[in-house]
């Protein structure tokens, strides 16, 4: 049931791993390009809209730099980006215009997400790309972004695409058939659809130990939380399968789905929960928790027992039970120092349209 469903699936995010665009020497693969490119034009002369979200700039820097290893130092980092990035690119639009298709490279930091204002101009942006019939090529901004700043890697940028536009649809293509429970063992299997993201699912997932490539499993499963809860079903599939794109959008028993609730989190909430670096927590007790939760109340002072880090007026903070267990995000009233000096007065410290359960 689930499956048929994606086959409706108009607006499309794909994102492409160092894995599936690297050779074995780590050098871009001009056939394994070719092929992926050759399956998002035939879904875009389907008909439908598709965002393509790449990794592969560092390594291809890398290659034009001769090194084996992924450096650590940020600015060799970045300098492999910015080497790398217009090499990629001009790959993109090369063999985009093979299937008589124009790219647009959109480069973004996770500050042009954070910011509302700039937030709706990149949504605006891609939107009007579409429109035109372009094929959006993004990346994260390497040869510009700070630690502090960073998306982390574009698993998580992904989700975050994804969850901006909104898309029907999010598709990691990777180096594995997607899930894979006993991973490593004799007799590894792909787990088809997760329906839920829980503890047990979390020990399956494990990092990577590519040169070229961060994340791994584990951050494909954090992407999955962020568009699950949007909304938004997500498909870890094989890039190394030919026509997978099609297979998944024809409802084919592909990779691993992960359901997504019928109901789509509203932008605004969506821009609260998942576009922030939270500047910090409110521990609540068990009574404010169960209002929040179960019968969507805003947040009074009195059911906060505890405030972490230093937050004005405005900003966005972590909500967490007792237990230390974020289960909200929300923009606070009022600034810590108030808070932990108990001087607020008898109105809401996070209203509940300013307030998401995650």
């Amino acid at each position: 049931m689930h499956r048929e469903s994606l086959q409706f699936a108009a607006r499309i995010v794909v994102k492409f791993g160092t894995g599936v665009l690297t050779d074995s020497r780590k050098q871009p693969d001009p056939a394994q390009l070719a092929q992926l490119v050759a399956q998002i034009a035939g879904q875009r002369q389907a008909g439908r809209e598709i965002v393509l979200v790449t990794s592969g700039a560092v390594g291809a820097g890398m290659g034009v730099l001769s090194l084996d290893k992924r450096p650590t130092e940020l600015a060799e980092l970045q300098a492999c980006a910015a080497i790398g990035q217009s090499r990629l690119m001009a790959t993109y639009a090369e063999l985009f215009a093979q299937h008589h298709l124009h790219v647009a490279q959109v480069l973004l930091t996770h500050d042009d997400l954070e910011h509302h204002e700039r937030h709706l101009n990149a949504r605006n942006t891609l939107v009007t790309l579409l429109g035109r019939g372009i094929v959006p090529v993004i990346n994260e901004n390497d040869a510009v972004s700070t630690t502090e700043l960073k998306f982390g890697d574009n698993d998580k940028l992904s989700a975050l695409v994804a969850s901006l536009l909104p898309a029907d649809l999010l598709v990691i293509l990777t180096t594995v058939d997607g899930v894979l429970e006993n991973f490593g063992k004799a007799n590894p299997k792909t787990i088809s659809v997760i329906e839920k993201i829980d503890s047990v699912l979390e020990k399956i997932a494990r990092g990577t130990d590519s040169e070229t490539a961060v994340g791994g499993m584990r951050s494909k499963i954090e992407a999955a939380k962020i568009v699950v809860r949007s909304g938004i079903p997500l498909v870890i599939a094989s890039g190394r399968k030919k026509n997978v794109l099609a297979q998944i959008l024809a409802g084919g028993d592909e990779g691993t789905l992960f359901v997504a609730p019928e109901k789509r989190l509203q932008g605004r909430k969506r821009w609260i929960a998942f576009f922030h670096h939270p500047k910090g927590a409110l521990f609540v007790d068990d009574g404010a928790k169960l209002a929040l939760r179960e019968k969507g109340k805003s947040l009074l002072p009195p059911g906060v027992a505890r405030c972490e880090g230093d937050f004005a007026g405005g900003d966005v903070v972590r909500i967490c039970d007792l237990n230390g267990t974020e289960f909200a995000r929300g923009i606070a009233r009022f600034d810590s120092a108030a808070v932990r000096a108990r001087k607020l007065p008898k109105e809401e410290l996070v209203h509940r349209d300013d307030l998401v359960i995650l």
